[in-house]
């Protein structure tokens, strides 16, 4: 009998870290080094800070807000988080005492998320009263949610709000969708500009499939970027993260238990009842879960956690913030949890079961594991995730997200959703590793040393293949023959600070990666990397001009490569132990797969250009998704993975006549390089395809005629 459940376990991203302590050292003003970098734009008028949980973003935004009240003449600031529990990560500081000029001070009645209700329609509204007196008051810091904030603009109107900050917190949950209220407002503050705002986020992509904001108004914020890797690098205890999607098959909460290990503080989040994973009696499933565990022993009066008694006999404690039948027992678990005398304790929970919350703006520090099961709704909620596993704390050197997915079978009726799951889960996986690796800079060859660089003992030689590292920002210079620089402004600012949203829509789209993954026998690279690529940033970014879309492309599949191809250089996908759960805490490497990562990487890039003359060409004739399959092939059983091969390869790829287009220009630019047109017979793939294209515009062309001929022979 074939086992139901199938949790091989190779983690799809897995680094480890320096570990050099830089991100917990403060300067004279009691500023950690992204507070210092935020700090010093404080006189931009739009300010967005892109940077990863616990980096201090709260702390940065008072240190900011303060110069802006002191110094900078504003009146007021308005700080706007999502929901109420975030709210408390910006109470009163006592700044001085580290050296700042000023303290951080909220009154209590104008912390609006502290006051009674929850954030529905009819209480939100009801708090537009107090933000109304605080504006004609003599106060100067407001804290409330993004839903009273929305209300208050409809209701007072942005002229109410000039000469003030408005700060808002998780700037991901923003989009300039006309639907998104906050978005459209935030427009509208912009074109009046007599506010100043400043936009925090720890995405590191913003909207996920929409855009947060018009170009024209994201063109005016000033970014201040802290990336994974410095964070991570700077720890002074974690020393290793594990990023998987792992696929089982029959029900969930038996899977649950192969992965689930009792000795990691872990937070677990179920699936939504309308899912396809769900049980749908999510009580049920968390009494399961922590019979998994254990025995059951009873409730802690005093915390409301429940006590379980662990095969080895340890008692653990474990807090369920799913069952919300009763709203005092739910208040005092979660009172329990956000216990600042606790926050030190490492024994005082073991394990958080969760629906929706613990996601954002929850901060466990001694969290190890963050479990999640099925796909979450979006990329950015998934890094939220993750997020939570990423604090450093003494003695916690392993933190590791895994993701649950049913795995896709022929036996399953809804294959098809199951294939999507598990896409999304990989987009998640590849869009973690990108996060997680080193900023690039890209300069087209013999471009010249860029400063700040160590090249190395021999430092930068001409005509060299260079490869230049900043120890500061732990950004890499490569040199790429024959690649594109942007001249506009705009241009210029996607390809230093934007890439990341151009990496993931193209790894979001499902044409894409479902052929480059599970079809890679079947497609040309240059499909994935110059089309569909090429149309996502054209679609984008259209106010553009084409050597600017093209600029954006290449620089986009330069970062995406040059990671997978340095992965891979690396060998990262060592075989694994199949007998080896993925939570055993025994010592070396887990499931047999060496760690490799972000301290490594660039040795891994070292290793791919060394070997090779770097040019665009070469990039672009690279699977982007070479590596995902190389994870998939292992963790998946293999007939499975055969069948929904094979159902994709069997798919009528048709060239559309947007694509047809794209490709006939293509082909223009092959004749001016070659001399001659691209060749339908060649043995090359991609000049068979431009070719292809070629016919398949001409086609179209014809088509457009003959209608209007026939058009035109109806009207005589």
């Amino acid at each position: 009998m074939t086992n139901p459940i199938n949790t091989r376990t190779v983690p799809s991203v897995s680094i480890t870290t320096a570990r050099t302590g830089a991100s917990a050292k403060a300067n004279e003003l009691g500023m950690r080094t992204m507070q210092e970098r935020a700090y010093a734009r404080r006189g931009e008028q739009y300010l967005l800070i892109k940077s990863p949980p616990a980096s201090g973003k709260s702390r940065a935004l008072m240190f900011i807000a303060l110069d802006k009240l002191n110094n900078q003449g504003l009146q007021q600031a308005i700080v706007v988080v999502p929901e109420r529990s975030i709210g408390g990560s910006f109470a009163d500081e006592a700044l001085t005492q580290h050296g700042f000029y000023w303290d951080w001070q909220v009154a209590p009645q104008w912390n609006l998320c502290n006051a009674p209700g929850i954030d529905e329609p009819r209480v939100a509204r009801s708090k537009v009263e107090a933000v109304k007196k605080f504006l004609a008051s003599g106060d100067k810091v407001l804290v409330c949610t993004h839903a009273t904030f929305r209300f208050a603009v409809e209701e007072l109107g942005i002229q109410a709000f000039d000469n003030r900050l408005i700060a808002i917190d998780e700037f991901h949950h923003v989009s300039a969708n006309p639907d998104n209220k906050l978005g459209s407002q935030l427009g509208a503050f912009i074109a009046r500009d007599k506010v100043h705002v400043v936009a925090m986020t720890g995405s590191y992509f913003r909207g996920d499939s929409e855009a947060v904001l018009a170009p024209s108004d994201e063109g005016r914020f000033e970014t201040v970027t802290y990336t994974y890797y410095e964070q991570l690098n700077g720890y002074r205890w974690l020393k290793s993260l594990d990023i998987g999607y792992f696929f089982y098959t029959g029900r969930y909460v038996d899977a649950v238990a192969k992965v689930l290990d009792p000795a990691l503080k872990t937070i677990v989040h179920i699936p939504s009842v309308n899912s396809r994973e769900s049980l749908k009696d999510k009580e049920r499933e968390v009494n399961e879960i922590m019979h998994a565990l254990g025995d059951w022993k009873g409730i802690d009066e005093a915390t409301g956690f429940h006590l379980i008694q662990a095969r080895d006999g340890r008692t653990l404690k474990v807090a369920d913030l799913v069952d919300d039948s009763d709203a005092a027992k739910r208040s005092r678990v979660l009172a329990a949890l956000k216990d600042p005398a606790h926050k030190d304790d490492r024994d005082h929970v073991d394990i958080i079961i969760a629906l929706g919350m613990a996601k954002e703006g929850f901060d466990w520090i001694w969290c190890e594991h963050a479990l999640t099961i099925g796909y979450r709704s979006s990329l950015t909620e998934v890094v939220q995730i993750i997020g939570r596993a990423t604090r450093d704390a003494q003695g916690k050197e392993r933190a590791r997200f895994t993701n649950l997915i049913a795995e896709p079978t022929a036996e399953q009726s809804a294959v098809a959703e199951a294939v999507n799951d598990m896409l999304k889960a990989i987009s998640a996986s590849l869009l973690m590793e990108q996060v997680l690796a080193p900023r690039y800079e890209f300069t087209p060859r013999n471009a010249g040393a860029q400063e700040g660089f160590d090249y190395g003992p021999d430092g930068y030689v001409d005509g060299g293949k260079n490869l230049g590292v900043n120890k500061e920002t732990g950004e890499v210079h490569i040199e790429i023959n024959g690649l594109a620089k942007p001249k506009s402004k705009e241009g210029q600012r996607i390809c230093k600070e934007d890439l990341n949203e151009v990496i993931a829509a193209f790894i979001q789209d499902k044409p894409a990666l479902e052929r480059g993954t599970l079809d890679k026998e079947n497609t040309i690279p240059e499909e994935l990397t110059i089309e569909r690529l090429g149309k996502i940033v054209r679609e984008r970014y259209p106010e553009l001009s084409e050597a600017d879309q093209e600029a954006v492309r290449q620089h986009a599949i330069a970062v995406i490569n040059i990671t997978q191809q340095a992965k891979l250089a690396l060998d990262t996908f060592d075989t694994p132990d199949p007998a080896q759960p993925p939570t055993s805490t025994s010592g070396g490497d887990e499931a047999g797969t060496a760690a490799k990562g972000n301290t490594d990487l660039i040795d891994g890039v070292r290793k791919f250009i060394n070997v090779r003359d770097l040019d665009i060409d070469l990039i672009d004739r690279i699977n982007p998704f070479e590596a995902a399959y190389a994870v998939l092939a292992k963790t998946m059983d293999e007939k499975s993975l055969r069948q929904i091969q094979a159902s994709i390869a069997g798919k009528n790829i048709k060239i559309t006549e947007d694509d047809a287009r794209e490709l006939a220009k293509r082909a223009l630019q092959f004749k001016t390089e070659r001399g001659r047109v691209p060749d339908i017979n060649s043995a090359d793939a991609w000049e068979k395809r431009m070719a292809e294209g070629v016919v398949a515009f001409a086609r179209y062309r014809a088509q457009v005629k003959a209608a209007q001929a026939q058009g035109g022979a109806g009207n005589g």
